[in-house]
């Protein structure tokens, strides 16, 4: 997927499928054994807020790695091959991880992303703004960019389930933001699920500051029934194993129908800009449906704990396709 001249490559990260700069989960070097391997995979780092947020997940003291090996937050049921997580942004905020200059030290293209926490349109565009002026590379006191030594583009997600985020008025809040975000000029991703229509993505793709749509991002408990999707038949009750933080989002197997479907959709009503597609991506013929789809490029993420023999397949499937 070549955006602004920049070649991302066929395949991406999830946002924070390897963390905040690339470093894994601890657990990872227990699959490793099994066949985990990124290589060939673009680096996308998890999702940063502006401030520091506590989220659901409890972090360690250099604020970017678990402090637990087991949250709460997040359960996994390999053999259906689902996930289901509520951590909900936990992070030390962007300040601190432009600080420690990690992004700005790799040396292929990469793509960050962020997500605004706050309540209302307005404040969410604050807050989008303070974020571009710490990345920003013409204002006096934003220092970070300069300092990249590589291509970097943007993913602003506007689909993470566990924040709260009112989508009723997602297009204007969309395309605000994407203005925003140009005087970075970089490319630019916003990230979306499926449940976000079709119409307002394309208003929001014809945007000539959008550079390619990221779709899809976990689908909320509570949404779940509204796309088909069985939650007794997966969890064996309507309520949620996360209850307590709010129901989580579901990601892995049934996800992949739903997001084939989104891509097909998008490409019927009009989407022309590029579509990088992802969710329930656990075997290289996942990746062929979603070639067949009209994706011009994949994202894995859930797979890398729930299959991470068939890592390497899938990018190798990528690699030969797009």
């Amino acid at each position: 997927m070549k955006l602004r001249g920049i070649e991302f490559g066929p395949i991406l990260d999830a946002s924070g499928v390897r963390g905040f700069f690339g470093e894994g989960y601890w657990y990872h070097r227990f699959l490793k054994p099994m066949g985990l391997n990124f290589a060939g995979c673009t680096f996308v780092a998890k999702t940063t807020t502006l401030p520091a947020r506590k989220g659901n997940m409890p972090m360690g003291k250099d604020g970017i790695t678990m402090k637990v090996w087991k949250p709460k937050c997040v359960k996994v049921n390999f053999r259906k091959g689902i996930m289901l997580n509520a951590v909900s942004l936990s992070g030390p905020g962007a300040e601190f991880l432009f600080g420690i200059g990690r992004w700005q030290a790799r040396t292929e293209p990469l793509f960050l992303s962020f997500m605004s926490i706050a309540t209302t349109p307005e404040e969410r565009i604050a807050e989008l703004q303070e974020f571009v002026k710490l990345f920003a590379k013409y204002l006096p006191f934003a220092k970070y960019l300069p300092g990249f030594r590589t291509p970097v583009g943007l993913q602003i997600n506007y689909s993470c389930p566990n924040v709260g985020l009112d989508l009723s008025c997602l297009v204007d809040e969309a395309r605000n933001g994407l203005s925003i975000a140009s005087v970075l000029d970089i490319p630019l991703m916003p990230k979306f699920n499926i449940l976000t229509p079709v119409k307002a993505v394309k208003e929001i793709s014809d945007d000539p500051n959008c550079d390619a749509i990221c779709i899809s991002n976990t689908i909320p408990w509570d949404k779940l029934g509204e796309v088909g999707i069985d939650r007794k038949k997966l969890f064996g009750s309507d309520i949620s194993p996360l209850a307590e933080f709010g129901g989580g989002g579901l990601s892995g197997k049934p996800l992949l129908p739903l997001v084939i479907e989104w891509v097909h959709t998008a490409r019927a009503c009009g989407i022309r800009k590029p579509i990088n597609a992802g969710g329930g991506i656990l075997k290289a013929d996942d990746v062929s449906s979603l070639y067949h789809a009209h994706a011009d490029s994949v994202f894995i993420g859930s797979v890398a704990t729930l299959r991470p023999w068939r890592v390497q397949e899938i990018i190798r499937r990528a690699r030969q396709l797009f």
